[in-house]
């Protein structure tokens, strides 16, 4: 079984509607923000730099079903797994929880893209180096 990735967030007054209760779009940024946090604890990042290349993982799809409120001062737990990891592409699966009880499930689907000042993003295989570093959380 592939290890996971875990973090956790408190949900703030900001993150919330009028009722105290997570707005869906929190999720979407707590994902990218584990997601960062993940690449970082592997010695890259969302920018990072190879020889002679600079990458960066776009987002190309990302989703997410919600299971039950999260409110306002609760710490969510989350899991990261990678669900693929594929020649250019990598898709994420998150999985939160507070105190047991499930919150949520998504996913983030993202493509290694070369970046060069002035010129359009173009797809690129994802370094192998990054590649042997991920493989341990492929689920």
């Amino acid at each position: 079984m592939a290890d996971s990735f875990r973090a956790t967030r408190l949900v703030e007054f900001h993150d919330t509607d009028m009722a105290g209760i997570m707005h869906f779009g929190s999720l979407f940024r707590y994902m990218e923000s584990v997601e960062h946090e993940f690449v970082r604890s592997l010695g890259f990042s969302v920018h990072s730099l190879v020889p002679g290349d600079r990458l960066s993982f776009p987002r190309v799809a990302a989703s997410c079903e919600f299971k039950s409120p999260a409110r306002c001062e609760e710490i969510l737990d989350v899991a990261l797994r990678l669900m693929r990891i594929g020649g250019k592409s990598l898709t994420y699966g998150f999985e939160f929880s507070h105190a047991g009880r499930e919150v949520a499930t998504g996913q983030i689907t993202c493509v290694c893209c070369r970046i060069e000042p002035g010129e359009p993003l173009v797809s690129v295989p994802i370094p192998e180096s990054m590649v042997s570093k991920l493989q341990p959380f492929l689920a």
